[in-house]
């Protein structure tokens, strides 16, 4: 039974993160989940000051928002002009950086360090419960995660039109009167919900690279939004799968296991998508010459 819950629960961070990747790919944000991953820290270690626990829910909170802040700090400093990359450098590094000074004064006092608010285990999954009236509903991973999946799957269906025109072509968004800023920082909220949701419970590098590598992978095989998205969360689950049976034969690390089976579907389609492997191109081009040349000797 616990094979499944950590074989489910990886799948599940793999669908949520992949899904909303893809929006973060094709705006060119890719380093985003990265740099929320970091950002976070301060507050989870204001939202332990102020309410004296490390229950989820209040950690939850202030971890998300200051993921959101981080967003809004990077947007402000594009819209001011600088550079993307930077923008992103200054904001994650200049926010962790509060983080660590904060846990570095009080973690003199009490049990809170960088190892247990920011990296996660998911081989402990099944061991983290959530019971309702003396009945247990199976591990906390799941309905977080699984909860974070539904929001981003029920906000981007109602708002698809939005999400879809605002990524491809935020000025035509804006002349037809769509809020562009609006949904921007309603995709920000939502990744900033999902990276802390899912990186509590199965580490941050997992979580920066299944919001990255699915997301890829889909985009190098379809030009289509909705099918990139189904791609990028079969790629994601697929990877959880390979990756927890890998780490089984291998007796190794799970996370570090699913990231590589992730980065050899990446591999893979780099080589051979329909149209954009490197393999298939040059194919096309060595089929095309000798049509050519064909050609020629017939005439």
């Amino acid at each position: 039974m616990s094979e499944f819950w950590i074989i489910l629960t990886g799948a599940l961070v793999a669908s949520a993160c992949g899904f909303l990747g893809c929006f973060l790919i094709l705006r060119r944000m890719a380093m985003l989940g990265d740099a929320i991953s970091h950002a976070v820290l301060p507050g989870i270690v204001i939202a332990f000051l102020l309410s004296g626990t490390r229950d989820s829910l209040p950690m939850l909170l202030g971890a998300s928002l200051f993921g959101l802040l981080c967003t809004i700090a990077i947007q402000t400093l594009k819209n001011t002009g600088v550079q993307s990359d930077a923008a992103i450098s200054v904001s994650f590094t200049s926010l962790f950086a509060i983080g660590v000074i904060l846990v570095s004064i009080y973690t003199r006092q009490v049990d809170l360090d960088l190892d247990c608010v920011l990296y996660g285990e998911i081989a402990y999954v099944p061991w983290e419960t959530v019971s309702l009236g003396g009945i247990e509903l199976g591990p906390k991973a799941v309905w977080a995660t699984g909860i974070a999946l539904i929001l981003s799957l029920v906000t981007t269906m109602v708002f698809w039109k939005q999400f879809k025109l605002c990524t491809f072509d935020p000025a035509m968004a804006a002349a037809v009167g769509i809020p562009v800023t609006l949904f921007h920082y309603l995709l920000m909220g939502l990744v900033s919900v999902t990276t802390v949701a899912s990186f509590e419970s199965v580490g941050a590098i997992l979580v920066v690279a299944m919001l990255i590598v699915p997301a890829a992978t889909a985009y190098l095989l379809t030009d289509r939004l909705s099918t990139m998205l189904m791609l990028s969360m079969t790629v994601g689950t697929v990877s959880s799968v390979a990756g927890y049976y890998l780490a089984k034969w291998l007796d190794a690390s799970i996370a570090g296991c699913i990231t590589v089976a992730a980065g050899l579907l990446f591999l893979t389609a780099f080589l051979f998508s329909p149209g954009h492997g490197i393999v298939t191109r040059r194919w096309i081009r060595r089929r095309l010459k000798l049509e050519l040349a064909n050609d020629s000797q017939r005439t």
